[in-house]
């Protein structure tokens, strides 16, 4: 794969609310899948399938402890990433509304 396949990747892994939220909950620290499902709501099966999406795509490393699978985000610069790209959408929404009061 070329660099801009992977980059393309990348963000697909992370275009879903529920896979940006799990990367919050562990932003500060490894964490067991198992904590996940009770504190965000999300369904067991649902939660896998992100979970094995943002592994894939080399966002989340995970680890076995004994039964537990413990996930940690792969590179904490992923979340300048996101502050970025919600910053560049706070910006075009402000530019989107002062162009509607003009108008």
């Amino acid at each position: 794969m070329n660099a801009d396949e992977l980059t393309a990747e990348l963000f697909t892994a992370l275009a879903h609310p529920n896979r940006l939220r799990i990367l919050e909950f562990l932003r500060d620290s490894e964490r067991c899948s198992c904590e996940i499902q009770p504190a965000l709501g999300i369904e067991q099966s649902n939660l896998s399938r992100h979970i094995k999406i943002l592994v894939s795509a080399g966002i989340l490393r995970s680890r076995k402890d004994g039964l537990k699978l413990m996930l940690t985000v792969s590179d904490p610069a992923l979340f300048d990433v996101i502050g970025i790209v919600k910053r560049m959408l706070n910006n075009t929404h402000k530019a989107r509304s002062r162009a509607l009061e003009r108008a």
